[in-house]
């Protein structure tokens, strides 16, 4: 619905030209993400350095490694073919997991290219959901479902607060204004 040249979307947070609500409402709910992307970050890249400093978990045999927790997984799995990948060579990608962790829980704290560091967490929360717990019943119990939803706002509003992308956006809106006059 449109009045006088306005939208809806003005002075309720969208793209209407308004700033959004003010006061206490427009402050949380500008910062309403900070606390997932904290959880979510901090999980993450606790999630990456324990399988880094865990003692054998890239062996692809033994207990604790991950060649037994795939080999354990797959008559579950969801998508076995996506198990027998990991397990052609399970350093490798205990490995990639364990780096792919970091990379996103960094980028997500940091709020450094968000939306792709956020996408990189809801695959791996996707792969980990149709592998290792696809056999959580009922669904609910299962956290890597959960993990991927949590990841689904982020995907769709990126971190345009108290991030790195925040500070490039108003880098690149100064120069632009600079250099178109």
């Amino acid at each position: 619905m449109v009045h006088r040249g306005s939208s809806l979307a003005m002075g309720h947070g969208g793209t209407g030209g308004d700033a959004g609500p003010t006061g206490l409402r427009g402050t949380l709910g500008r910062y309403a993400l900070l606390p997932l992307r904290i959880f979510l970050g901090v999980t993450f890249v606790y999630a990456g350095l324990d399988k880094l400093t865990e003692p054998g978990f890239f062996a692809a045999s033994g207990n604790g490694s991950i060649g037994e927790w795939m080999r354990q997984s797959r008559p579950s799995a969801g998508v076995p073919q996506l198990v027998d990948l990991a397990l052609n060579s399970p350093a490798v990608f205990g490995y990639i997991i364990a780096a792919g962790e970091l990379a996103v829980g960094i980028g997500i704290l940091l709020g450094l290219l968000g939306r792709l560091a956020a996408t990189g967490g809801a695959l791996i929360s996707l792969s980990f959901w149709l592998t290792v717990s696809w056999s959580t019943t009922p669904y609910y119990f299962g956290n890597d479902l959960a993990y991927l939803m949590a990841w689904l706002p982020l995907i769709l509003a990126g971190t345009p607060y108290l991030s790195l992308d925040a500070l490039y956006a108003k880098r690149r809106r100064r120069f632009g204004r600079r250099l178109i006059g």
